[in-house]
């Protein structure tokens, strides 16, 4: 079993004590985001889980705890170049680079990757603006990463509450192509990986590989057993391998404007007192009318 940590929510950034503390308990609830009642128990040892993906845009918790993680892990790590209006309880990007840094040189660069997404493009975030922030990402972390996965913003309900803080300008395949024509060259220059997750539009004649963000390859770079691994078939064009999330939605807060997993802020507040060090479930406790099942490996 492969974890996600967490494509839902930020769980590195405001919710590692807690995961420790699941780690040391041996086991983790996890409820079934469409059928709140029914909960999913993982056990977390290394009969059942073979590797670790942590995605975050805050790993210093992950660095200040790094020798406590028992599986193999890789590190997705978003960096993006928008400001405080649109990413207001982000830290500093240079903060960020700084720990990315530090956490390659423990790990090694090739469990080590940067999210450059979303890409979306505004009045401010123009194409050129991306150019000069994507190649200042690049010089920064030419030798701390492996590969670099970008991807363009989907028009979500979060979105579109956020339109005019956004305020985006259309995508068309001419800027789409523009923008990741500079991003190849500027990758291959700086000899890092570029690839897309989830994207119908295929820019490998641009130097952008069709790939995913995390693969069979992946893992079995980082695990030393056979992984029997399937495909993602929850989303469509996406290349990544099955993961089991440990994350609840509305309950980052990085309150990002462009983020699909938080679509309900007031949720957000109201989610994180919800929030127990204690608890085998992130957020809540169990109930007794919950249906608790063995996730089986």
């Amino acid at each position: 079993m492969i974890l996600s940590i967490s494509e839902r929510t930020d769980i590195v950034a405001f919710y590692f004590p807690w995961f420790l503390n699941r780690l040391k308990e041996g086991y983790v609830d996890v409820r079934n985001p469409f059928y709140p009642k029914q909960v999913s128990r993982i056990l977390l040892d290394k009969d059942h889980i073979d590797a670790i993906i942590f995605c975050t845009k805050n790993p210093r918790p992950l660095l200040e705890n790094i020798n406590n993680i028992p599986f193999p892990f890789i590190v997705q790590v978003t960096i993006t170049p928008y400001l405080k209006e649109i990413e207001p309880f982000v830290p500093p990007k240079k903060e960020v680079i700084e720990t990315v840094k530090k956490i390659s040189k423990i790990i090694g660069k090739e469990r080590v990757y940067v999210r450059y997404d979303p890409i979306f493009l505004s009045g401010r975030y123009s194409v050129s603006y991306h150019e000069k922030m994507f190649e200042k990402l690049c010089r920064e972390l030419e030798h701390d990463v492996s590969r670099v996965i970008i991807s363009f913003l989907d028009i979500k309900k979060n979105v579109l509450r956020n339109r005019k803080t956004l305020n985006l300008l259309p995508f068309t395949r001419e800027n789409i192509e523009e923008i990741s024509e500079k991003i190849g060259r500027i990758a291959e220059k700086y000899h890092l990986e570029v690839s897309t997750c989830a994207e119908k539009i295929d820019l490998s004649k641009l130097g952008i590989q069709r790939k995913g963000c995390t693969t069979e390859e992946d893992i079995h770079k980082i695990v030393e057993k056979k992984v029997q691994m399937k495909k993602n078939m929850t989303r469509e064009n996406c290349n990544c391998i099955d993961t089991v999330d440990l994350g609840f939605y509305n309950t980052c807060s990085h309150l990002c404007k462009y983020c699909y997993a938080n679509y309900d802020e007031p949720q957000v507040i109201t989610n994180r007192k919800l929030h127990h060090l204690t608890s085998s479930l992130l957020i809540g406790e169990l109930e007794e009318d919950d249906i608790v099942k063995l996730r089986k490996s």
